[in-house]
């Protein structure tokens, strides 16, 4: 079995007496599209520094590769490309100028330099903006600048804090694309956002991070294994023989309404689905009505810290 390419272990982070990161523990595998889900305060940004030896934690440690990740480990921080929240562009210089002269902070130069800031400028849709002043784009095409600085030496791991804050959707779907297109090249990348959506759009593993603290961390579908399924039905009649072969189901509980609503509480609503209507066909009572609620991440997170994302 391969070792994971990032490790993180018990990581603590604290500011005066206030603790932001609590023993933060996961791995991502090389090649892998990880999601750091999480509403703003969790800790997020905080992690990312350290990953990114822009700061060392207080307690714990992260490996690249096995290598400790620190701020004085230069050869580490070559491999690893970072797009923060906070915009790190310079609005008086050109997109092509801000690229290059992050691309010599890399060491990049001639026409290798020349050619990777032409193949990051069309892979961010921002070629024919190459010498407009960055200062002078919208806030989307700010963002999508800020991926393509973070991107110009070609890093191994990329980090990419909340990457879509005020953009517009054209540029969203720009920010997508790209980071799915870097993916599919080998790059492995931790997506951190506070939108549900997003993170299960492109993220096939998932750390929920609340206050600190690593609360889950898995796959989307085991994730949304954590909650049952609901289906909701209405019958013409809620008769007691109803209500007994219901019981005998498996994994399955009921919840009566009404004389006319009951609700299913089950692991595999379409097999229960199939079931309940087999056996209204039998007893001949009628469907009237039927929903069916599936388990999603805005519910395991409800059912994880006891409040919604964005309260």
């Amino acid at each position: 079995m391969t070792a994971p390419m990032l490790e993180v272990r018990k990581i603590r982070k604290r500011y005066g007496s206030f603790t932001a990161l609590h023993e933060v523990s996961f791995q991502v595998e090389r090649g892998e599209l990880f999601g750091l889900l999480g509403p703003n305060g969790a800790g997020k940004t905080t992690l990312l520094s350290i990953l990114s030896a822009l700061s060392d934690a207080d307690d714990g440690q992260a490996l690249l590769d096995g290598q400790p990740i620190a701020t004085h480990q230069l050869s580490i921080r070559r491999r690893i490309g970072i797009g923060p929240q906070d915009l790190a562009l310079y609005g008086e210089l050109t997109a092509w100028e801000n690229l290059a002269f992050f691309g010599r902070l890399y060491g990049l130069q001639g026409p290798q330099l020349r050619q990777r800031i032409e193949t990051v400028l069309h892979s961010i849709g921002l070629a024919d903006r190459a010498q407009q002043r960055a200062g002078t784009f919208s806030g989307g095409m700010k963002r999508r600048l800020n991926l393509g600085i973070a991107i110009m030496h070609q890093p191994e791991l990329l980090l990419l804090d909340e990457p879509t804050t005020g953009v517009d959707p054209q540029s969203r779907n720009h920010i997508f694309e790209q980071v799915q297109a870097l993916n599919a090249q080998g790059m492995t990348i931790i997506y951190t956002s506070h939108y549900m959506e997003e993170v299960q759009t492109l993220c096939k593993r998932i750390a929920i991070l609340e206050q600190g603290r690593v609360l889950a961390c898995d796959t989307l579908p085991n994730l949304l294994r954590l909650l049952p399924s609901r289906v909701h039905f209405r019958v013409s009649q809620c008769s007691p023989t109803l209500l007994e072969r219901l019981a005998q189901l498996p994994d399955v509980r009921c919840e009566v309404a009404s004389d006319q609503q009951l609700t299913l509480t089950c692991s595999d609503s379409a097999r229960t689905v199939i079931a309940v209507i087999a056996i209204l066909n039998e007893l001949h009572i009628e469907l009237t009505g039927l929903e069916s609620q599936e388990p999603n991440l805005e519910r395991v997170f409800l059912h994880l810290t006891g409040h919604a994302l964005r309260d």
